[in-house]
């Protein structure tokens, strides 16, 4: 009976502590993905201003250049979102090399993403373009960010998802 507890608390101790180390893996995919989108939402935003400030007076609104409260929550989101895709991205793709999983992925995030700015901007103005072209940003934003993923897995700053 002795050994019959024994065995099982080793058995609670390993589970636990490879439990944690997913976790942990999972963290690491997170803090990628929230640093790579943030990165590229930032860098996407400094790009607009630029680009379409002249044409579109609605994009001035989104400009993250100036900074106030508005565009510090809108990088907040933008990172929590590139942080919940990488948790998720380590998942969905496991070790599988399969890329409709990946591209999935990607247009899956980017569209929830874009059609709700896209849907916003339905709302609240009759220009739907610079709302449009936010939709497909948003695609390209995931796509860079699981592009990053997949570099820091094929690297081993994280490790894939290995299903049982």
């Amino acid at each position: 009976m002795g050994n019959c507890l024994l065995v099982i608390a080793v058995m609670k101790i390993t589970y636990n502590t490879e439990l944690q180390l997913e976790r942990l893996e999972s963290v690491k995919a997170g803090a990628v993905g929230a640093l790579s989108f943030s990165a590229v939402f930032i860098l996407a935003a400094i790009f607009n201003d630029f680009l379409f400030k002249e044409y579109f007076s609605e994009v001035d609104n989104l400009s993250i250049i100036t900074l106030n409260w508005q565009r510090l929550i809108s990088a907040g989101i933008a990172g929590f979102c590139g942080f919940l895709f990488g948790v998720t991205y380590r998942y969905i793709i496991r070790a599988d090399e399969n890329p409709h999983l990946k591209t999935g992925s990607v247009f899956a995030f980017g569209l929830i993403r874009g059609l709700t700015q896209l849907d916003v901007g339905l709302n609240f103005t009759l220009s739907i373009l610079p709302f449009a072209l936010l939709a497909v940003e948003s695609i390209l934003e995931f796509g860079v960010t699981a592009f990053i993923l997949d570099r820091a897995l094929q690297l081993g700053w994280v490790k894939p998802f290995v299903s049982n």
